[in-house]
């Protein structure tokens, strides 16, 4: 044995002594049926929260109060409202009103709907959200992306300016289906479906919806009459250049714009109606609602929803994706919020309210609503302290619907062009862009491929290449898992990747090795060839070491005992992954080399004890290459090869 050599294991010796510890055994898991099993799962899938907790070793009576305040949740806080809340609810309610009613009108405008609509979405949803919605500071009604997505959606197959009445309905049956689709979501506790529209997917997305919004209102800036349909950003810009001598024929008037929304409204509908401008070029809301911009509350609609016929098929792919954006909207904004006043939103009750809400509101003419960021930001900042200042603002558009609208026929296009593109460039993040860039380049490139799949080809497929790149980057992470080389600080315990900490040093005859992920169909043959490539580049790795040492070119022995895979994150296995162990072993047995496995999870045990048991005679998991923790398999396997040496 050369002395250089035997020096180096002598103080790996010493090093290992000084760290001598008890060594724990395994236990095997708790038996449990495959029923409870079962069980367990899916109670972990679609009851992460556990909703039932709160009624265990409650009264009967009790039990039915707080059944009727989870259905409910304006019962939980409505016996505590005070005279306080009321008045700062009173003022956010009034000040979201502000907002909410002109870009009620805009935003049906932008979903090609009579702009009224916009109005009856702004009364009903809001109530019904008071009721069932579980945020404090949530203000709903409609929102630019739904408006933008639903008018583009449907006018690919009606053209709303030939057809308005089946326009209508096919809008109010879209409603339907997307209030269909978010409670069916809540009820069925299927809430992790949204979570795969990730936050840069979602800010490529709004950015670039904000633009093909903001882009459209050039119709109405302009003043042009022959205007595209599409959504893209080069028909629009095709149809700007190619109508420049109608937006020539702008009058002097062109300067009333949007500052404040509300105030715009108003004072452009005086100058309107003062000065008769409507009879000297400008153009003002002509879209009503079957005939007239009528006064009144909301008519009902369910005679005019859509169940069968040529475009059940449109209206229910247009209100699953209206479904699904505004509902991902609507969450965010109420996790946000929730999250500055430290207190918790329900998501499935969330879907659950938002849902029904639409469901109410496509009987009672309104179309897709939703949590609005810019609504539910000022109602935040005005102070609101429940959902009682939604309550407000529908009641205040209430008194607009039953008074005030025929003032609105006087209302200039082009300010509600400005208040939609003042609205939508919010939407527009460049601090959450840079935060991408810097923190993941892939994420960014998910950004950048939503943006501009949505400015250059479609509202939806930009949408559906950027979730369908984070699935593929999900799928990469799952089939090429992280794997690591673990080394022993020196004098401690602790064992850490060898690549990342300096102090981290390899122990001689071991290679450790840590699998960062579920080890399945996707991932086994991955696993098991770069663990024969770890085995040969340690091989190397000391063959390189002794020449240096001995100035020889002949070596035909191996230094390395055991290959120790710590499972601490391996959450899960299946048959390719046990069939994985089986080769493994087998390859690693015919080189001369033990598996040793420290920390499996009671699954892995389970499955691997019962491979063994189909297969007489076939032994994966040995008792005592099985450890609790990775310092504890060395210092029992180098007492193990110690005596292998003195031998």
């Amino acid at each position: 044995m050369d002395p250089i050599n035997n020096g180096e294991e002598e103080t790996s010796k010493k090093e290992i002594s000084r760290c001598s510890i008890d060594v724990h055994k395994v236990a095997p898991p708790p038996q449990r049926s495959s029923f409870e099993k079962l069980k367990s799962r899916l109670k972990e899938t679609f009851f992460p929260d556990d909703p039932l907790r709160q009624f265990k070793g409650q009264p009967s009576k009790r039990k039915w109060i707080l059944a009727a305040q989870y259905a409910f949740p304006i019962l939980q806080w409505g016996p505590n409202y005070s005279l306080s809340h009321f008045k700062s609810d009173v003022v956010s309610g009034l000040t979201i009103a502000s907002l909410a009613i002109p870009q009620g009108i805009s935003y049906a405008k932008l979903a090609n709907l009579p702009p009224i609509v916009g109005l009856y979405s702004s009364f009903v949803p809001p109530l019904v959200y008071a009721v069932l919605g579980s945020s404090r500071d949530v203000a709903v009604g409609p929102v630019s992306i739904a408006s933008l997505i639903l008018g583009s959606m449907l006018s690919q197959q009606v053209s709303p300016a030939k057809d308005p009445l089946l326009f209508l309905q096919l809008g109010f049956s879209s409603t339907f289906f997307a209030g269909l689709t978010q409670a069916s979501l809540g009820f069925l506790r299927l809430g992790f479906i949204i979570d795969y529209l990730s936050e840069a997917t979602l800010v490529g997305f709004m950015a670039g919806a904000a633009i093909i919004v903001s882009l459209q209102q050039l119709k109405s800036l302009l003043g042009i009459t022959h205007f595209t349909k599409q959504m893209g950003i080069l028909p629009v810009l095709s149809s700007v250049f190619h109508r420049t001598t109608e937006s020539m024929k702008r009058p002097k008037l062109f300067w009333v714009s949007a500052g404040m929304p509300l105030a715009s409204v108003i004072l452009s509908t005086i100058i309107v109606f003062a000065l008769k401008a409507q009879n000297h070029g400008i153009d003002v809301v002509r879209i009503l609602y079957i005939g007239k911009l009528e006064e009144g509350l909301n008519p009902p609609s369910w005679n005019m929803l859509h169940f069968r016929g040529e475009y059940l098929g449109l209206v229910i792919k247009t209100g699953l994706v209206t479904g699904i954006i505004s509902l991902t909207e609507g969450i965010a904004v109420g996790r946000t919020f929730a999250a500055l006043k430290s207190y918790r939103v329900d998501g499935n009750k969330e879907m659950m309210a938002i849902g029904i809400m639409n469901i109410i509101g496509s009987s009672t003419s309104c179309y897709v609503t939703t949590g609005s960021f810019s609504r539910s930001a000022v109602n935040h900042n005005a102070g609101a302290k429940t959902a009682v200042s939604n309550v407000v603002m529908s009641v205040t558009v209430m008194v607009t619907l039953l008074l005030l609208m025929p003032l609105f026929r006087f209302t200039p296009n082009v300010v509600l062009g400005a208040i939609i593109v003042t609205a939508v460039l919010g939407l527009i993040d460049l601090p959450a862009a840079r935060r991408i860039w810097r923190i993941d380049k892939f994420d960014f490139l998910v950004m950048l491929a939503s943006f501009f799949g949505v400015i250059f080809v479609s509202v939806q497929l930009g949408l559906a290449i950027a979730v369908g790149m984070s699935i593929f980057r999900m799928l990469l992470q799952m089939t090429r898992p992280t794997t690591m080389v673990l080394g022993n600080i020196p004098g401690t315990n602790l064992y850490t990747n060898l690549h990342h900490y300096k102090d981290a040093v390899s122990v001689p005859g071991f290679l450790i090795l840590s699998i960062q992920a579920p080890i399945n169909f996707a991932n086994a043959n991955y696993l098991k060839e770069r663990i024969m490539r770890w085995m040969a580049d340690y091989e190397a790795d000391h063959i390189t070491h002794h020449h240096q040492l001995q100035g020889i070119k002949q070596h035909s022995t191996t230094s390395l005992h055991y290959v120790i895979l710590d499972m601490s994150c391996v959450s899960a296995l299946d048959t390719t992954g046990v069939t994985l162990f089986k080769d493994l072993k087998k390859a690693l047995e015919c080189k001369g080399v033990e598996l040793v496995l420290v920390n499996p999870i009671g699954e892995v045990i389970e499955k691997l004890e019962r491979a063994e048991s189909e297969a007489a005679g076939s032994i994966i998991l040995r008792a005592d290459l099985v450890y609790l923790t990775t310092a504890e398999a060395v210092a029992q396997l180098s007492s193990a090869i110690n005596l292998k040496m003195m031998m």
